[in-house]
């Protein structure tokens, strides 16, 4: 379900995500939202993969094979793998995780704001910050506006 693009100066922005979640207690109710962005083309998984880190510190990489049951869609996204994450990468994206969960680590293509992307670097601009918000940062910033009002 990954497509090499023709040319990146036409790509949109690219992310990446670390989701963090029990281990005992994945659901897979996301991803087939996931699938949903990628078939409506919102989205270009790039990189998808799944590791586990236990109690004990140990990481293991897990194939998404292992975690599809038909349900969940992952099935679709096996040999995501553009090459831009390498070893060293998803050593940092291990020590984020907690021991004792499962997190996916997705790199993502905002195939949305591709043609807004093209435009400004085609007029010479180029990225110079970016960053999110979670949601949780807002909410909590929110709650402490109102109790100060």
């Amino acid at each position: 379900m990954t497509q090499e693009p023709t040319d990146l100066q036409e790509s949109g922005p690219i992310d990446y995500l670390i989701v963090e979640f029990p281990s005992e207690a994945m659901t897979g109710e996301a991803f087939p939202l996931l699938v949903d962005l990628v078939d409506r083309g919102i989205v270009r998984v790039l990189d998808l993969l799944v590791l586990r880190k236990e109690d004990d510190g140990t990481v293991t990489g897990l194939e998404l094979d292992e975690l599809a049951d038909g349900t969940t869609g992952l099935e679709i996204f096996a040999g995501a793998v553009s090459g831009l994450l390498g070893h060293e990468d998803l050593v940092e994206a291990a020590q984020a995780v907690e021991p004792g969960r499962t997190a996916a680590v997705l790199v993502y293509e905002n195939v949305w704001a591709a043609p807004f992307a093209t435009a400004l670097r085609r007029g010479g601009a180029q990225l110079v910050a970016g960053g999110r918000i979670p949601v949780q940062a807002v909410l909590a910033a929110l709650e402490a506006d109102e109790t100060t009002d």
